[in-house]
Formats: C-alpha cells, sequence, structure tokens
C-alpha cells in the first residue's frame, strides 16, 4: 500500500476538515486561524516554487525555526516535493555542532528564520552541498543564494498553473518507506546520529499514538516544545492534523527569554484542551502554582495542603482508584474542586484535560500533584527512534508512576544482560519491534547495526512489565551505579526525589562505579541558602557559616537514611555516602545537559573526574571538608 504516507494523511484531513482551523498563530495582538484548505494550497505553492529552485526527490533541506504556521508549510512543502526534512533544534548554537548536521545530512537547502539566519550566515561558506537558503522572514540586503518564502510561493503559484498534474503525480509517487526526516540526537557525548523517519513511521505511529488516545476534532493544543522535538512533531503536529484538531504556537519574541514568557499568556488565550509537557515545564507549573497558593497567605496555604491530601488519598494511582473506605471523600474532594482547584485551571485557561508527559522520567509526585488539581500529567515513553511513541497513560487507562500502556501494533519484549527475555515484573532492557522503528542511522551503519538486530529497537533504557500490562522505565541501561559485588541501580528516582523534596538541592548525579559505595555531586540552591544563612546572622565567609550549609544539605541527604521521614524509600546502600557539592551546575551551555535537558552522564564524569576520585577517600566522607568549605565559601560571589 503506497497511501500510508505523511502527505496522503494531510489529503485526508483537507478533504474531511477543509474549514476546520488547523493552525492558530500570534505574530500581532491576537491569534488568527489557518484553516486545513488554506494551509494546504500555501504547502502546493511552496513545494511548487522548491521544485522550481531545482529541489529533487531525496533531496534534504534543514529547517531552523521557531514553531509558527511556516514551520508545517516547510516541512510538508519538502515532503511533497519528494525530499528529506531535516529538522534542526533552535537550540543548537554551537556553529560546529550545526555545521556538522548541515554538512553530514548533505542538506541543499537551508529553511530558516530571522531568529537563526546569523549562524547560517557564519557557516554557510563551508557547507559545499548548500545551493539555497530560504527565509523565512524578510531580511535587509539578501544574498544571491537567498530568497524570501513568498517570493519561493509566487514562483510556486507560476509553476502550478502549467504543471498542477506533474506536481500531484510526484506527491502521489511517494512510496511509505521513503525518507521523511533525518533527525539528529544531541550528540553531547560524540558526534550526533541522524535517525531517519520514513513516511510509515510517522503515519504508523500516529495510528498507534490515535488508537490509545482518540482526539476529536475540536481538540486544540498550544505546541509549547520546539517541533523538531519528535514528541511534539508526531504527538503534537501530525497527531492532531490526523484528526482534525487545531494547533497553535507560542507568539515569537524577540529574544528566546522573551518567547518563553509569552507561554502564560499564550494558554490562557488558547484554552488548550491538551498540552504536551516534559519535566521541566511541569515543574515550573508547580512552583508558579505554588508561589500562587503561598502569597494568599498561611490559612490558603494550608486549606490548599489538605485539598491536596484528600484528592492523594482519593485518586491513589489512578488505576486502583476510589476503592473502599476512600468513596466517602467524593463529595469533599468536589467541594475543594468547586472552589479551590477550578480557579488553579483557570491559570491554563480552564478546558485544559490533562498533560502528556514525555522526554524524560516524571517524578511521581509531580505526577499526583497534577492529578489531584484535576489537570493530570499522563506520562508517557518513547524514543525519537521510534518515532517516538512506545507507551502512555491516557484518561480512559492509566496508573501513576508507570509509563502507561504500550502503543498497538508493537512488540515488546524485556530482555536480560545475555538477550534472554525475563518473566512479567523483572527488569531488564526495553526493546520493541514495530512500523515506527526508524531505519537506521544517516551515514552510520555501526551504530544502525547496534541499535537494530532483526528489526528489534534496542532501546538502551531498562524497564519492566506489571501484571496488568503497565510498562515502567527506571532510567538508561547505561547510567545504572554498579556496586563493587556487581549489584545494579537506577539512580534517576533518587535524584529527582532529592531535588524535588529539598528547597536546598537543584541538581543531583550520582556515582558508583564498581565501589564499595555510592557518591554524588550536588548543585545547590545558593539564594534559599543564603537566605536561610541570612536568618542565623551568619555568612559563607566565616568557617561556622559554611559548616552550618554542609550540615544542612547532609540533613536533606539523610532523611533518606534510617530514622528519617523518608526512611526505606530506596535502598541505603544506593544513597550517598560523600558528596561534593559544586560551584556551577549542568547546563546546556557547558554540555553538561542535552537539549531535552537530560545530564549527559558521562561527560559530567570526565569534567569532575578528580572531584570523584576526592569522595572516594576517608577524609571526603565529612561533608565539611576542605573542598567543599572553599567552593561554599564563594557562594555570594
Amino acid at each position: 500500500m503506497t497511501h500510508r504516507t505523511l502527505p496522503f494523511l494531510f489529503e485526508e484531513s483537507v478533504e474531511k476538515y477543509p474549514n476546520n482551523p488547523l493552525m492558530r498563530e500570534k505574530t500581532n495582538t491576537e491569534y488568527e486561524s489557518l484553516s486545513y484548505k488554506e494551509m494546504q494550497q500555501l504547502v502546493y505553492n511552496f513545494s511548487g516554487g522548491l521544485i522550481t529552485l531545482g529541489f529533487q526527490k531525496g533531496d534534504r533541506a534543514a529547517l531552523i525555526s521557531e514553531g509558527r504556521n511556516d514551520w508545517v508549510m516547510a516541512e510538508l512543502g519538502v515532503l511533497y516535493a519528494g525530499g528529506v526534512n531535516v529538522p534542526i533544534s533552535v537550540k543548537v548554537d554551537e556553529l560546529n555542532d550545526l555545521k556538522f548536521r548541515l554538512a553530514h545530512s548533505g542538506c541543499k537547502f537551508i529553511i530558516v528564520s530571522k531568529g537563526h539566519y546569523a549562524k547560517i550566515e557564519k557557516i554557510k561558506g563551508d557547507l559545499p552541498d548548500l545551493e539555497k537558503i530560504i527565509l523565512l522572514d524578510e531580511i535587509d540586503n539578501s544574498s544571491d543564494d537567498e530568497i524570501y518564502k513568498g517570493d519561493v510561493i509566487d514562483k510556486g503559484k507560476e509553476y502550478l498553473e502549467s504543471n498542477l498534474s506533474t506536481f500531484n503525480n510526484m506527491w502521489k509517487s511517494i512510496k511509505e518507506d521513503d525518507y521523511a526526516n533525518i533527525c539528529y540526537t544531541s550528540g553531547t557525548t560524540a558526534d550526533p546520529k541522524g535517525i531517519i523517519l520514513t513516511h510509515r513511521n510517522y503515519t504508523a505511529n500516529v495510528e498507534q499514538a490515535t488508537a490509545l488516545l482518540p482526539i476529536p476534532e475540536n481538540y486544540v493544543s498550544l505546541l509549547i516544545l520546539p517541533w523538531d522535538h519528535s514528541f511534539a512533531h508526531t504527538a503534537g503536529i501530525y497527531t492532531l492534523m490526523k484528526n482534525g484538531a487545531s494547533m497553535a504556537s507560542i507568539k515569537v519574541g524577540s529574544t528566546p527569554l522573551e518567547t518563553l514568557k509569552n507561554i502564560p499568556e499564550n494558554i490562557k488565550e488558547i484554552k488548550p484542551t491538551f498540552l504536551l509537557s516534559v519535566p521541566a515545564l511541569a515543574k515550573n507549573f508547580r512552583k508558579n502554582i505554588e508561589k500562587g497558593i503561598k502569597a494568599k497567605g498561611s490559612k490558603v496555604e494550608k486549606f490548599f495542603n489538605n485539598a491536596l491530601q484528600t484528592a492523594y488519598e482519593y485518586n491513589a494511582d489512578g488505576f486502583t482508584k476510589v476503592r473502599g473506605i476512600q468513596k466517602i471523600k467524593k463529595p469533599l474532594l468536589a467541594f475543594y474542586d468547586k472552589i479551590l482547584f477550578s480557579k488553579v485551571r483557570e491559570g491554563f485557561g480552564g478546558r485544559l484535560e490533562f498533560f502528556i508527559g514525555g522526554g524524560a522520567l516524571l517524578d511521581i509526585e509531580l505526577q499526583k500533584f497534577f492529578y489531584a488539581i484535576g489537570i493530570p500529567m499522563f506520562q508517557g515513553y518513547g524514543l525519537s527512534e521510534s518515532a517516538p511513541v512506545i507507551s502512555a497513560n491516557v484518561p480512559a487507562k492509566h496508573k501513576l508512576g508507570s509509563s502507561g500502556m504500550p502503543v498497538i501494533n508493537l512488540e515488546i519484549k524485556i530482555l536480560n544482560e545475555d538477550g534472554i527475555e525475563v518473566p512479567t515484573g523483572e527488569k531488564g532492557e526495553i526493546v520493541v519491534k514495530g512500523e515506527n522503528v526508524m531505519a537506521g542511522y544517516w551515514k552510520n551503519p555501526e551504530a544502525t547495526r547496534e541499535a537494530l538486530k532483526d528489526s528489534w529497537l534496542y532501546t538502551g533504557d531498562l524497564g519492566y512489565l506489571d501484571e496488568d500490562g503497565f510498562l515502567y522505565v527506571l532510567g538508561r541501561f547505561k547510567s545504572l551505579l554498579i556496586s563493587s559485588d556487581g549489584e545494579k541501580y537506577s539512580p534517576e528516582g533518587i535524584e529527582e526525589a532529592l531535588t524535588e523534596n529539598s528547597p536546598y538541592i537543584d541538581q543531583v548525579m550520582l556515582y558508583n562505579n564498581q565501589s564499595p559505595f555510592t557518591v554524588a555531586l550536588i548543585y545547590p540552591n545558593k539564594s534559599e541558602l543564603l537566605s536561610w544563612l541570612k536568618e542565623k546572622n551568619l555568612s559563607v565567609k566565616d568557617e561556622a557559616g559554611q559548616i552550618e550549609i554542609l550540615n544542612l544539605i547532609k540533613s536533606e541527604i539523610d532523611k533518606y537514611k534510617s530514622g528519617g521521614i523518608y526512611e526505606g524509600q530506596f535502598p541505603e546502600r544506593w544513597l550517598p555516602s560523600s558528596v561534593a557539592i559544586l560551584g556551577e551546575g549542568f547546563t546546556e551551555q557547558n554540555q553538561l545537559m542535552n537539549s531535552t535537558l537530560k545530564m549527559v552522564r558521562g561527560k559530567i564524569v570526565e569534567y569532575y573526574r578528580s572531584r570523584l576520585d576526592y569522595l572516594f577517600t576517608p577524609e571526603a566522607k565529612d561533608i565539611c571538608n576542605h573542598q567543599n568549605k572553599t567552593i561554599v565559601s564563594r557562594f555570594d560571589q
């Protein structure tokens, strides 16, 4: 069957929902809609323009832009011309990283917005395959190899007047196994890998996502995540498009920070029915809600906390919700919802039904919090290599703490280190097989062989399936803590708990590579610690102040040890026995975090090798050692 391509997916939706709004964009003072039919005309014209400029079947075009109407027009335009889109993260600012992606994929065209044009200008002279730069915004003094999108559209209109049947034959001849995208991994540990996703990879995953979570045509989502992000790309753009629903973009500011600040206002304007989120966003949303509640005074804060506790007890894990005596709490919860939680939801536009969370593990406390206030954040799981959705919790069936039920038409196995499938409930590497699994890595047969074996995708993630069929993802197979006796443990749960439950700890990385005990690198919340110390009339310049701060951080860890309030939550052997306090956090800028804000453990270990070695010395067991005191003494610099 050749009709399972992205152009056919779009065409079918245009036929079914011609006048439905597909895109909503705010360029001036208010959002304006663009219908499916109107977008179709734009796509045809843009694609026709690409063809007149010499773009041919199989050619690659890079797309670097913030989310906007033009993003969808550009990608579909490339696909209709038989080309391969190479969506590149707007966060790739390091010119060598950007150049690698463009040169490695052999991009003939680059489609770029004004905000990222300067980067291309600096490197285009060293891109031998590059022929044309298409500007999504008008700029002054463009050169001969640059053309504005409006001129491309005009060329396309002229082309289609006499070549419409040729154009239609072009997009109808695209096969489902033809490449649609090359999506690059973050590449923070080695050169990025180009994930090849075919038309069928995408259409299969859209079918799988829709079967798990039916999307009515009246649904609208504000796509907050970068549009090149595989999660936003499939679960956002194409799943909404398939179902006649609408997507809105954030109003683009003059800087990335200004764009970020537009999110709360844009949410209220669009009134989305669901949102896609990642843990970093979820944490910000929660902090803002709690800050708003705290500002109303201690009585309201106490009332809110009581309401949360009632909801936590009533909801349980969602799957075992409202059993036994908890039923009697239903009227009380309805009361709390009416006078409290519904007001919180107004901040999200008032129509928000749920979030779908992906990109990284979502702390269960965050899941319980959003579930309690009536806008559950359902954890999903996937990889760009699987286009990306593998499993998800959804309103109809969910279990907090899990990553949900696997999608339909996907085989899933849990394998031990010897490649043998383990029974239900036992941990191992998650391995999947289905039509959504990538074709391989672009120009990288070695990495392809490692990831794909007999069409099975080896995810590199540790997890298990429970007796109800829910998938639990425990972290990276390769980021496991390994003790001296060979036992292994995934660190993410402990790291999340320490940062979530302590206002004084911002980032943690646990480390144990076949050692007798585990150690930790901790980047603390300096401002919180300095405020706390000020109340004690102490200074970080004095040894007494340094010791107070270090003992406070130690007490936050000790809460999980014997006698602490969180005792028994984690096996004590995996809690850190010694700690290095860091003066600088893990960021994208220092390349210790990747573009999806996950720690790059290998680089962190390399970067802090001497401090990690020190942590295994007897002196380091005392948190008030000279290294930590020196770092704390510089907190106010």
